[in-house]
């Protein structure tokens, strides 16, 4: 059975961001051309492993000898988006993702699919006819806006309960009690 896929090759909006309080918050990879728009929802270390990832792939681009393509080193000013997430319906949780390069369009390529459940009750599929087909997402953006999506997922992700300056795990805002280790 063919997977659908929800294809975004120069999406207006591609973004990272969260509904919740910290320590209780879902992260949301949400793309939006025109009036489509897909979330689906992430871990926060997804969220942060796939910013990192995008950064080595442009930088790496960057030091290329010969490099046809203009990679910015920063965020573009105008790329910036601090907006907060459009309206939210899950597609499905993400489970694998890649992460790529086209060189024939200079575009960062992100594919995620869904968890694989054993329970198929909601595992990121829809029923077309009454058989359940697979999904995935694949979002190709520009290096401009790769480079902004990474800078905003990094605040995203940063922006969650503080560590503890003694033990390094979160502090709840109700209170946080330190095991240290045994020397």
């Amino acid at each position: 059975m063919p997977t659908r896929v929800h294809e975004f090759a120069w999406p207006d909006r591609v973004v990272v961001g969260t509904i919740g309080v910290p320590g209780s918050r879902t992260f949301y990879l949400q793309v939006r051309t025109g009036q489509q728009i897909v979330s689906i929802a992430m871990e926060k270390q997804q969220s942060a492993q796939l910013a990192e990832k995008i950064d080595e792939i442009l930088d790496q681009l960057i030091t290329l000898e010969g490099n046809p393509f203009s990679v910015p080193t920063g965020t573009p000013i105008e790329l910036v988006d601090n907006d907060q997430l459009e309206i939210v319906q899950e597609q499905f949780r993400t489970g694998a993702m890649t992460l790529g390069w086209d060189p024939t369009t200079a575009q960062v390529v992100i594919e995620a699919y869904p968890i694989a459940e054993v329970d198929a009750a909601d595992d990121g599929s829809f029923e077309e006819d009454g058989a359940e087909v697979p999904e995935m997402l694949l979002v190709r953006m520009p290096v401009g806006t790769a480079r902004a999506f990474a800078k905003r997922t990094r605040e995203v992700v940063g922006a969650g309960r503080p560590a503890c300056p003694l033990c390094g795990y979160p502090v709840d805002p109700d209170g946080h009690v330190c095991t240290l280790p045994e020397v």
